[in-house]
């Protein structure tokens, strides 16, 4: 909603194609600001588990649709259909690095396996089946190509 309104309000009275990324900029600045002093600052938790999603590709194609097309309704259409499909792969460059082998008192797990592993939290078996129960199982594997194109969908609306 918001880089829709700051994008409007550049383009409609000063016709400056880039209101999605200026806004993404802005709430990326703030939700770094938000973990370093919330997670960490107060709990401690380790800030490469809760880095923030990066918006930043949807944003930049967003604002290269209306700065092509000149149209806010195909904008609407296109640039949020191309948002919502271009979340989940826009953030395989920050999720790629933890997903390296590495071989650990014998055994080979992944980096987010032996962070996960050294970083001791609380967590109940109940809770874990509470959080199973709300999950996409029904779609076997392909949980995140579903939820990509219902999100891509949904921001057509």
């Amino acid at each position: 909603t918001f880089p829709a309104a700051v994008q409007a309000v550049l383009w409609w009275r000063y016709r400056l194609p880039f209101g999605a990324v200026v806004c993404v900029l802005g709430l990326l600045l703030g939700e770094w600001v938000n973990r370093y002093l919330n997670f960490w600052g107060w709990t401690y938790f380790p800030v490469n588990f809760c880095f923030p999603s990066n918006l930043m590709p949807g944003a930049i194609v967003l604002d290269v649709v209306l700065m092509l097309t000149n149209s806010m309704t195909v904008t609407a259409v296109l640039g949020g259909m191309a948002w919502g499909l271009l979340f989940y792969p826009g953030n395989w460059p920050v999720i790629a690095p933890l997903h390296v082998p590495v071989e650990y008192n014998g055994m080979m797990m992944t980096l987010a396996d032996l962070q996960g592993y050294h970083y001791v939290r609380t967590g109940t078996p109940e809770y874990i089946r509470m959080v199973e129960k709300g999950t996409l199982r029904t779609f076997g594997k392909d949980v995140a190509p579903v939820s990509a194109f219902f999100s891509a969908f949904k921001g057509e609306f």
